[in-house]
């Protein structure tokens, strides 16, 4: 059952978004709701990292390792410790980041994802986290490629390793600019050259023969977490483009719809809420505050449950992959756009 999306709308004064320095009523209780979600969550994960719940019964499909998801969990915890301020759940978002270290040497530009969203909320300034962060930094850095301008995607997760993708952008560019800003502005700007606006959201480098960027047909063209990934890139790279170029690449980027089908090419398919969460977070860090509260305010009110499940979520529709679930980086960017709403996170953590 949804929490509202079936008749029971709020009151039209809620529904108006309050002033420039006022969050909408909505917003508190949406992520409450959410936060009470990662405890159960947590309680039914144990140890493992959750991934992806069935839109039915909510039970979480889990991962020993992480994935490339692990961040997002670890990310979770921490706004719940910060939320409740209890030292077991402090200890549980410590334990959980401490183990994204495990990923420092995967050859996957992923990485980005899993240490800068793993770390970004880790109150705790000691040691822990800053090795944390710091060797996830540095073993990006030493992945980078000067002849692609790039870190690659890497071959951990299948494909040729010198491949350029969307994904492998958000977070990347805000870890790489803590210890190498101009292998970051790098980074940033080739994937804006190859995927911007209507370009393929995927290249591969060849290195023999027609040697070159050659379009990659998964993720197909429409995929909608491409344009979302890449405006989130564009709005943590902002200092390192400049003002007008910035505004030509924020309109290229912007949603048509609050959100998503998971495919362009298929009108009569699932919607993907969780790149409209990307793109809430990602509109709120460019300034576009009202966009960005008309995209919370469709999640909200249509597609988060009353026990604080994003449903709708959209994880692989080619493989037929959790096409209408609960996906955890959709909980985390729901949760942190509801949390810089409501001035629960400072604008710029990390």
């Amino acid at each position: 059952m949804r929490a509202r999306a079936e008749g029971a709308a709020r009151p039209d004064g809620e529904r108006r978004a309050g002033g420039a320095d006022t969050a909408p009523g909505w917003a508190a209780s949406a992520l409450d709701s959410v936060l009470a979600r990662v405890a159960r969550t947590r309680a039914e994960a144990g140890a493992r990292f959750p991934l992806y719940a069935d839109p039915d019964s909510g039970r979480w499909r889990t991962t020993a390792r992480g994935s490339w998801t692990g961040g997002f969990w670890a990310g979770l915890l921490w706004l719940l410790a910060r939320h409740t301020g209890a030292p077991s759940d402090r200890e549980a978002a410590q334990a959980c980041t401490a183990r994204l270290a495990d990923w420092a040497e995967a050859d996957t530009s992923t990485r980005g994802l899993i240490f800068w969203y793993g770390t970004l909320f880790d109150e705790d300034d000691g040691d822990a986290r800053v090795r944390v962060r710091d060797v996830g930094a540095r073993a990006c850095r030493d992945a980078f490629d000067p002849q692609l301008g790039l870190v690659p995607w890497g071959s951990a997760f299948g494909g040729p390793g010198t491949t350029a993708r969307v994904d492998g952008v958000p977070g990347m560019v805000p870890l790489l600019a803590t210890v190498d800003p101009e292998a970051a502005g790098s980074h940033l700007r080739r994937h804006l050259d190859l995927c911007l606006s209507t370009r393929p959201p995927s290249w591969s480098w060849l290195r023999t023969g027609a040697t070159g960027w050659t379009a990659r047909a998964d993720p197909p063209p429409g995929w909608s977490r491409g344009p979302a990934w890449l405006l989130l890139a564009v709005a943590e790279g902002a200092p390192l483009l400049d003002d007008g170029s910035l505004a030509r690449i924020t309109d290229a980027l912007a949603p048509t719809r609050s959100v998503p089908l998971a495919d362009l090419a298929r009108p009569d398919g699932p919607l993907d809420t969780s790149a409209a969460a990307v793109t809430a977070l990602a509109l709120l860090r460019l300034g576009h505050r009202d966009r960005a509260v008309t995209v919370l305010d469709t999640l909200v009110d249509r597609y988060l449950t009353a026990d604080g499940r994003l449903l709708d979520g959209c994880y692989d529709l080619g493989a037929g992959t959790a096409v209408r679930h609960e996906l955890i980086w959709g909980d985390f960017f729901l949760a942190y756009s509801l949390a810089e709403l409501t001035g629960r996170v400072s604008g710029h953590p990390g």
